[in-house]
């Protein structure tokens, strides 16, 4: 069979992308953009948008004229048709996602809100329970700030920050101590709990509810987005016989 590409000496044939494909990783990735192209071939763009989107292209590869644009194709080993579908994929697929999913960003919102709240809190976090009562005894009788106490005694990353950590979304510590955040009020340290290996004092400094601006707005558009494509990829892989795991007999 004749060679589909020729890299140095050796000759790639039709036969040999899809192992290719699977031998490098690069399967998901190629399943991702044909499923992307089925999703957004039906999108259709004005006059307005296409122009803009052209605008947006030319200064971002910093091409100045035809003859830099003829260049900047060549180099790709594109054509103009090519160009098109470049230039205004990344639009069209902003408007199949806000189409199909831009409506359900609020309760979707609503349904993840208590993980994006955020939290400024203190910790301090030691191995021993007798350390933590004492710690906690003076957290709560003043004796000694809780900054100070982290530095001296806590034994992770956050002593060199005198305990404070944030602001972090809830979805992101521990789902127990999240819960314990959650529950808590600002400058209230709660008892000593064990979490693991280790033993926590926890004060909750600051709550700050999300918001559904323009940046989480896009944030959970996008989310809903991948969820989506992860599924169509899998399924294609599962449908297709594709397990990207397996090894491809070799034939001479």
């Amino acid at each position: 069979m004749s060679a589909l590409l020729q890299i140095g000496d050796r000759a790639i044939s039709v036969d040999e992308i899809l192992p290719l494909l699977k031998q490098y990783g690069m399967l998901p990735q190629l399943l991702r953009e044909i499923v992307i192209d089925n999703a957004t071939a039906s999108i259709t763009l004005s006059e307005e948008e296409v122009t803009e989107a052209y605008k947006q292209f030319y200064q971002q590869q910093q091409l100045g004229d035809e003859e830099q644009l003829q260049d900047w194709l060549k180099s790709r080993g594109l054509g103009r048709e090519q160009l098109d579908y470049l230039v205004t994929r990344t639009l069209r697929l902003e408007k199949f996602k806000q189409d199909t999913w831009g409506a359900k960003v609020e309760p979707y919102f609503l349904q993840r809100k208590e993980k994006l709240d955020k939290v400024i809190y203190s910790l301090i976090r030691v191995n021993d329970i007798a350390v933590a009562q004492e710690l906690y005894f003076r957290v709560q009788e003043d004796e000694q700030p809780f900054a100070e106490l982290a530095r001296e005694y806590s034994k992770g990353p956050e002593a060199q920050t005198g305990g404070l950590i944030g602001p972090v979304e809830l979805g992101v510590p521990h789902p127990v101590l999240a819960k314990m955040l959650l529950k808590s009020q600002p400058g209230q340290a709660l008892p000593p709990t064990r979490l693991g290996d280790w033993i926590l004092i926890v004060r909750l400094e600051q709550f700050i509810p999300a918001q559904l601006d323009a940046a989480t707005h896009k944030r959970l558009l996008n989310e809903q987005f991948e969820t989506w494509l992860q599924g169509e990829i899998s399924s294609a892989i599962k449908n297709s016989n594709l397990s990207v795991g397996e090894n491809d007999s070799k034939t001479d």
